[in-house]
């Protein structure tokens, strides 16, 4: 991180509430499975029609998970930094690479394909996270238009709010839908696909664009002022949003972001390993249609930290960590 340069905005943070503050939530977090990759940084989690996991790893490999066995499988290799993901109805995965841009993978074959590679004659530096909807039209995100995804402390600290959703629609034609957004991230269609969610990391909040109705084309923040910072999103088959909190809220965060530029570009010129840590949790919370937090799980993990991202299927959910080198498997049981 060590000679990142950054250009600062000023934002004074909404007060954390109580919760932020707790480290454990009053429901226990179940025990956590590990699933062992040989890589690190799966960042991002789906499922596909069988049952089995798919991630990404820091070295540009996309593998699969026999959740099952535990046995891992390459799949193919973005030639990047995948992040996001999204398995499409013929099986094949939607990856956005934060080096790359879009991009669509054969498992089968191991082909890829370059979807969207610039927009508005600008190459696309931080592809986030990407979903799909039923008649094939793609939305993804990116989170910053300054800072890869080795970089993504400096865009968080210097708080330029350049991220922007975008469509991208059947017949190629890419649309912002979206811009001026707090590092872009997690991207949700809701169940009847008249809404498009996105996790705003950088201002603790879930934003949510009306895509038909009335209102289309209009935004609202479903959630604000989470007690954590919102990553990756998913939704499951009872029509819960599933957030993953990579962090919880840091004071020292939130005052920094409010402190005089100057302040901000001294710290990011102090080496990484003297910067303060992000403290260690597991944490993803459940949302319902009307941004009502009906889950809230958060637990040590013991050797998993860093939730960044979750998805649901059957009674267990999955979890992916920017940080780690296992995929985290959650037992909710009959629930």
């Amino acid at each position: 991180m060590t000679g990142v340069k950054i250009d600062p905005v000023v934002w004074k943070p909404p007060r954390a509430g109580a919760r932020a503050t707790q480290r454990e939530s009053a429901e226990p977090l179940p025990s956590l499975t590990l699933l062992s990759l040989p890589g690190i940084g799966p960042e991002d989690v789906v499922v596909g029609a069988s049952g089995e996991v798919y991630t990404g790893l820091a070295d540009g490999r996309v593998v699969r998970v026999d959740p099952e066995t535990g046995e891992v499988t390459t799949v193919g290799d973005t030639g990047g930094r995948p992040l996001g993901l999204e398995v499409l109805p013929d099986g094949r995965l939607l990856v956005c690479d934060s080096h790359r841009g879009l991009l669509r993978l054969d498992p089968v074959t191991g082909t890829v394909e370059r979807l969207v590679e610039s927009v508005g004659g600008r190459a696309l530096t931080f592809a986030s996270n990407v979903v799909a909807a039923s008649d094939g039209t793609i939305y993804f995100t990116e989170s910053s238009t300054r800072f890869h995804i080795e970089h993504w402390k400096a865009a968080i600290v210097e708080h330029r709010s350049d991220g922007r959703l975008f469509r991208l629609d059947t017949e190629g034609r890419v649309d912002v839908l979206l811009d001026g957004l707090s590092f872009a991230n997690g991207v949700a269609l809701t169940p009847d696909e008249t809404a498009v969610v996105v996790a705003e990391t950088g201002t603790y909040q879930l934003t949510r664009l009306m895509l038909t109705g009335p209102r289309a084309g209009t935004k609202d923040v479903l959630v604000g002022n989470l007690p954590g910072s919102p990553d990756n999103l998913s939704i499951d088959a009872d029509g819960t949003l599933w957030v993953a909190l990579a962090s919880a809220r840091d004071a020292r965060l939130d005052r920094l972001l409010a402190a005089p530029p100057v302040v901000r570009k001294l710290v990011m010129a102090v080496p990484e390993r003297l910067q303060p840590a992000v403290r260690r949790t597991v944490w993803v919370l459940g949302v319902d249609p009307n941004g009502r937090i009906i889950r809230d799980l958060q637990g040590s993990g013991g050797a998993f930290a860093m939730a960044t991202g979750v998805v649901r299927h059957g009674h267990r959910l999955y979890l992916g960590s920017l940080i780690g080198s296992a995929v985290a498997v959650l037992d909710l049981g009959g629930t």
